[in-house]
This record gives structure tokens, C-alpha cells and sequence, in this order.
């Protein structure tokens, strides 16, 4: 436990939200299982991300945007301390890029933010979608939604602007607790999962490009 970042992720205060669990005995959950494994068993990434054969893409694609959900929030966790309005007045990815906040409630027109205010209103955004059973439906049998790989591309380029804020912005952070790997995984994870499904614009990719192109290629 000598690891700065696990102790970060077994102290429960530093998680932003409770993690959204798969019920066990549910399809899902033993998609969960299977896609777990095959990352413990040191599969190659790309093929991980494949659809199993036999199983619907949805559901594929909800255990995924859950999973992804969870780990990205921990990461932005483990840095939140030394993101706060002075340090990061503006929601961005260096200085081409400012990411402004729109929703269907307060903030009708994008709004420009500061990033943790951002990733607040983000995360309980997504939140709310993940549990909403018309849209996340966890009952076997129940469909899903026909805008539901609509919705997950929402969600997974929000996502990726996380990731785009603290390798640009918070780098240092990680490198400094030790979870540079760790984090890197798990972007590499995200990044072949979403081109392995045509689940993000490849211009929302374009902030951390260069660094992709090293890492993922």
C-alpha cells in the first residue's frame, strides 16, 4: 500500500460519487466480469475492446461508458485538490482550447466555467444518465432507448475532456503521486474503445493527439 495513488483510491472521501454497480446474476454483470478479466489477464488492449462474439453492442458499450465513468471520476479525484477556481478559472485543454458547459436545465447556452465547477456539473450530468433506467436499462429483456449510442457519444466526449484537462493542466499531479501508468492505461483503454466504435469525433481528439499518436499507435 506504499503506492500514493491506491491509497488515494481505497480513501473513499477522495471519490467524487458513489460507483454505479452491476447487479450480479444480470447480463451485465458477467459482461462486466468478462471485460475485467480480459484486461487482468494482460490482454492487448485493442483486442479487449472488441465486441465478444454473441453479445448485443449496447450492452457491450453501457458496462464500458459505466466502467469508464468510474475511473475517470477517481482520476479526476486523486487531482481535484490542486484544481480549484484560481488555479483553473477556465475550463480548458491549454490554450487552444475552452470547453464551455451547456445542459438542458440552467445552463441553456454554453457557458464558459471553471474547471472544477465543469467537472462538478459533468459528472453529476452523467450520473443522472447512468442511473435512469429509460436510457441505462438494467433489467434483462428491457431494450434500450433508440438515441442510446447518441446519448453514450455525449457522454464519452465529455469523458475525453477530462482527460484532456489533466494531462494538459495536471500532469505534473500524477507523475508526482506515481500513477502516471495507471492513468495512461486507463486512456489507452478509453481511446481504443471509442475508435474501435466510432464513439467519438475524431475533432474532439484532436487536444491530445500528438500524445495519442505516441501512446496508441
Amino acid at each position: 500500500m506504499s503506492n500514493p495513488f491506491l491509497k488515494q483510491v481505497f480513501n473513499k472521501d477522495k471519490t467524487f460519487r458513489p460507483k454505479r454497480k452491476f447487479e450480479p446474476g444480470t447480463q451485465r454483470f458477467e459482461l462486466h466480469k468478462r471485460a475485467q478479466a480480459s484486461l487482468n489477464a494482460g490482454l492487448d488492449l485493442k483486442l479487449a475492446v472488441q465486441l465478444p462474439t454473441g453479445e448485443e453492442l449496447n450492452d457491450w458499450v453501457a458496462v464500458h461508458v459505466v466502467d469508464f465513468f468510474n475511473r475517470i471520476n477517481l482520476i479526476y479525484g486523486t487531482i481535484s485538490d490542486g484544481c480549484t477556481e484560481q488555479s483553473c478559472p477556465i475550463m480548458s485543454g491549454g490554450p487552444k482550447y475552452e470547453y464551455r458547459w451547456q445542459d438542458e436545465h440552467k445552463f441553456r447556452k454554453p457557458t464558459a466555467l471553471s474547471a472544477p465547477r465543469y467537472m462538478d456539473l459533468l459528472m453529476d450530468w452523467i450520473e443522472v444518465q447512468i442511473n435512469n433506467e429509460d436510457i441505462f436499462p438494467t433489467s434483462v429483456g428491457t431494450p434500450f432507448p433508440k438515441n442510446f449510442l447518441q446519448v453514450v457519444r455525449k457522454i464519452l466526449s465529455r469523458l475525453f475532456r477530462v482527460f484532456v484537462h489533466v494531462y494538459i493542466h495536471h500532469f505534473d499531479r500524477i507523475a508526482q503521486m506515481g500513477s502516471e501508468a495507471h492513468v495512461n492505461t486507463c486512456y489507452k483503454h478509453f481511446y481504443y474503445f471509442v475508435k474501435e466504435f466510432g464513439l467519438i469525433d475524431t475533432k474532439e481528439l484532436e487536444p491530445l493527439k500528438e500524445m495519442t499518436a505516441r501512446m496508441c499507435h
